[in-house]
């Protein structure tokens, strides 16, 4: 049984990566629309809740980990909103403000607990804007411990292989949750955490373990990682280190939301080996955390007495 981490070991972890706002409208479904074959919702009561990178940045602070979290956001409404909610969590909010461009949002519809649509609403911001993230980033990296980069190929990593060349000459584990056909960016991070589909994109296929095995162990080594984590849903996960792999089971009792599982998944990781857990041992809590959060609606967060519930914090 892993030991829960002392309040004093928990790490500072700099979040940088595609800040969203996920807005959940919940509502009651009683007939189908007389103008064409869907339901007609009756919305009761709206939710906001961060997204993407704002998430992981999230979840970290619920573990009992300190956040800042780096990112762009539009001149707007949303921006305004994603503000507060940082706030209220006591992240520290290093947002820049893009007038032109929009804050993404990503508006979910929710009738009798089931998502029944989601509308996004999301552009690229301007390249003033991520230059001047990049020195953001060269400035605040040194007084964290952990750095983690959310790529959800929105547009804000663009000098993603900077940041984990400066973050790495620095000393500090760099752990990526990737996105596209082109891993080739993310060289030299400590850690990278694809899922299923993201990794097929990039290798190909395989026709059973030990040819993935094969693939996943080329690819880390190619780019200089130290370790591979491919999460696979209701087939767990599986971490690809230096001549070894190991296999952790699906945790879920039931899945009722894979929303923001991953960013669950990669803030677990980052604190605990920020707190000085072993690489594995960190990796077996993230799948308890993984199978913890696929049974809330929404992007959700898992609390460390959740991890440890028979453990008192220290």
């Amino acid at each position: 049984m892993s030991v829960r981490p002392p309040a004093s070991a928990m790490p500072r972890l700099l979040v940088v990566g595609d800040v969203m706002l996920d807005r959940y409208w919940f509502g009651d479904v009683s007939r189908i629309s007389p103008e064409a074959p869907v339901p007609v919702v009756r919305i009761e009561r709206c939710e906001e809740r961060l997204g993407g990178a704002a998430n992981v940045a999230r979840n970290a602070v619920s573990l009992g980990a300190r956040a800042g979290l780096l990112g762009v956001v539009g001149q707007d409404e949303a921006g305004d909103a994603v503000q507060r909610l940082l706030t209220e969590l006591r992240i520290d909010s290093h947002l820049n403000r893009d007038p032109g461009n929009p804050t993404i949002i990503k508006l979910r519809v929710i009738g009798r607990q089931q998502q029944l649509l989601r509308i996004d609403f999301e552009s690229p911001p301007a390249d003033t804007v991520l230059r001047n993230k990049l020195s953001q980033f060269n400035a605040m990296m040194p007084n964290f411990d952990v750095v983690i980069l959310s790529d959800y190929a929105k547009g804000s990593l663009v000098n993603v292989a900077t940041m984990i060349a400066a973050a790495r000459q620095a000393g500090k584990p760099v752990l990526v949750d990737p996105k596209g056909d082109d891993f080739t960016r993310y060289r030299g991070a400590t850690m990278i955490t694809p899922n299923k589909s993201e990794l097929k994109q990039v290798i190909g296929g395989w026709k059973d373990e030990e040819e993935l095995t094969g693939k996943a162990q080329r690819m880390r080594q190619e780019l200089d990682l130290d370790a591979l984590l491919l999460t696979r849903s209701e087939e767990g996960m599986s971490l690809y280190t230096e001549g070894k792999v190991a296999h952790f089971p699906a945790m879920a009792r039931e899945v009722y939301d894979v929303s923001g599982a991953g960013d669950t998944v990669i803030a677990t990781v980052a604190v605990m080996l920020g707190a000085g857990l072993p690489l594995e041992e960190a990796v077996s809590i993230a799948n308890q955390a993984g199978g913890i959060v696929v049974g809330k609606l929404g992007t959700a967060t898992v609390t460390i007495d959740e991890l440890f519930p028979e453990q008192k914090a220290i």
